[in-house]
């Protein structure tokens, strides 16, 4: 592994960090453990020998881990050691720089799951979520987040609780509507979504994100 040879804690960090896709391999890893088609998948622009490459890579530095998978799943499945998820705020920090930034021509229209709710955290105003206080259940294809309002702050985890809130659709629709500004009734009519419980709850916590509001 290359590495930049000063004694500063960030090129430390970055010596660990730094290479290619290191950080987005540990994007896709926040919300739980992967196996290597998972992460492969929310990756698609990185090449499996690129990927395994990273992973050793991360593994050698103590912030990745391989091990066998929980059941009732079965097989190998990579996941943050107490290292790795230090770097949590690390991302969302490197996320909230980044999101007003204009995407660069050829990138993907659609966000990774994982990177949808990275940017949700990222981009949640605390201002315009005001006294909101509630959570929503979402149901994408093949995966499920649990996110909480209070107290202006947003958190996430992967799987499914109870909610006053639940909203079953697909990645790129949430896109549209939180970052697109798309009308929720619209996308519940063209049957892209289905909304169960609270949709007035709903409606203010698409509206408490400022790519939202065009500021």
């Amino acid at each position: 592994m290359r590495s930049y040879r000063d004694l500063c804690g960030i090129a430390r960090a970055l010596d660990l960090v730094g290479e290619r896709w290191a950080l987005l391999v540990v994007r896709e890893l926040l919300y739980g453990p992967k196996r290597f088609a998972d992460l492969h998948r929310g990756l698609p622009g990185l090449s499996q020998n690129v990927l395994t490459q990273r992973l050793r890579e991360l593994q050698d530095s103590g912030v990745v881990t391989r091990r066998r998978a929980l059941p009732p799943a079965a097989g190998l499945v990579y996941a943050l050691t107490d290292h790795g998820r230090a770097l949590e705020p690390v991302l969302l920090a490197l996320g909230r720089w980044g999101s007003p930034l204009p995407p660069l021509p050829g990138s993907a229209s659609e966000l990774s799951p994982d990177a949808l709710v990275v940017a949700l955290r990222t981009t949640f105003d605390p201002v315009a979520a005001g006294d909101l206080r509630g959570s929503v259940q979402l149901h994408l294809p093949g995966d499920a987040f649990h996110l909480v309002v209070k107290n202006g702050r947003l958190d996430a985890v992967r799987g499914e609780a109870a909610a006053d809130a639940v909203l079953t659709t697909e990645v790129r629709t949430i896109q549209s509507l939180v970052f697109d500004g798309q009308d929720l009734d619209e996308v519940i009519r063209s049957g892209d979504a289905t909304v169960e419980g609270d949709t007035a709850m709903l409606r203010r916590f698409i509206d408490a994100f400022n790519d939202h509001r065009g500021s």
